[in-house]
């Protein structure tokens, strides 16, 4: 089932049901293991899931949660710089707050887990007295109100091309468990990927490729060396919602890319949302390389959709 930590608290939560406490790193002072928003989940027989710090307070929190488990009352807590509890130190040197609530309707726990499965953004705003409304999407942030946790989709990716590029890329998406369906007219490369476990589709001149499972979560991967395929595929793609769209290339392949895209009348502000060279890692000919430098792009992009 994988280490705790690595487990998805709310998730857990949803599964664990009536009795499950919460704790949510509502602040932090100076360094910090993790941003606000990271939570644990303590079920009534103590298992846990998720994380606050890297082991520091996890097993104070746990004790703790028996107690607001017990009276129902929500506690607000501090550790590190300027807290109470001496013994409990951070080695980071900072300090964090931190809510330990129970649940009070844990039907809403229920929706959340439906908005996520389902990719809707969300945020769930949780109240001192550990009341939940689910919200419309909005940034990790407290108020006067409540505390707010935003809840956007993770990337997923559509991945075109042929060759070893697209096998790499598509292979270390599996291995980090990343949403993806891999397409290509080559059906060598269909069946090298879909031999390690990745969905597949063939591209053939009957695909319609407006009725890929896009949205603004997506991330768009071309690895074409025969150029000549990338044509159809961008200027379709370009109209989508998809929050990054790159293709393999140099920059001299880039500019002559944006000039046959232009001469086939797609619009210069859609131009403008395609890249290349794509990747972190100037000139990755390594398709390992090419694959960790263009997923570690892909990955500092969309996390800056959510702050």
């Amino acid at each position: 089932m994988g280490h705790p930590a690595l487990l998805d608290p709310w998730d857990m939560a949803a599964i664990w049901g009536r009795g499950t406490v919460i704790a949510v790193l509502t602040g932090t002072e100076g360094p910090a293991y993790r941003n606000p928003g990271a939570t644990l989940a303590v079920a009534p027989d103590g298992r846990f899931a998720g994380a606050i710090t890297s082991g520091c307070v996890e097993a104070d929190l746990i004790l703790r949660a028996a107690e607001v488990r017990r009276t129902g009352r929500t506690q607000t807590l501090r550790y590190g710089m300027g807290s109470p509890f001496f013994d409990l130190k951070l080695p980071c040197g900072g300090g964090i707050d931190v809510r330990l609530f129970l649940p009070k309707d844990p039907a809403i726990l229920l929706l959340l887990q439906e908005a996520r499965a389902n990719r809707k953004p969300v945020a769930l705003a949780v109240g001192d007295d550990g009341s939940l409304k689910l919200e419309d999407w909005r940034p990790t942030a407290g108020d006067e109100e409540a505390f707010h946790l935003g809840f956007r989709p993770g990337p997923q990716f559509v991945v075109f091309g042929t060759g070893a590029e697209a096998a790499a890329f598509t292979g270390l998406l599996r291995g980090m468990g990343h949403n993806h369906l891999a397409l290509s007219h080559e059906l060598s490369t269909l069946a090298a990927i879909s031999s390690q476990g990745s969905q597949v589709q063939e591209i053939t001149p009957q695909a319609r490729l407006q009725d890929l499972p896009v949205d603004a979560d997506t991330a768009i991967v071309l690895f074409y060396h025969d150029h000549d395929f990338e044509r159809v595929i961008l200027r379709q793609m370009l109209r989508s919602s998809a929050f990054y769209i790159g293709a393999q290339g140099s920059r001299a392949t880039q500019a002559r890319r944006l000039e046959t895209l232009a001469a086939m009348g797609v619009p210069a502000e859609a131009l403008s949302r395609l890249r290349g060279p794509i990747g972190l890692i100037p000139s990755s000919r390594d398709p390992q390389t090419l694959a960790l430098s263009v997923l570690a792009q892909i990955v500092d992009v969309h996390a800056g959709l959510v702050k």
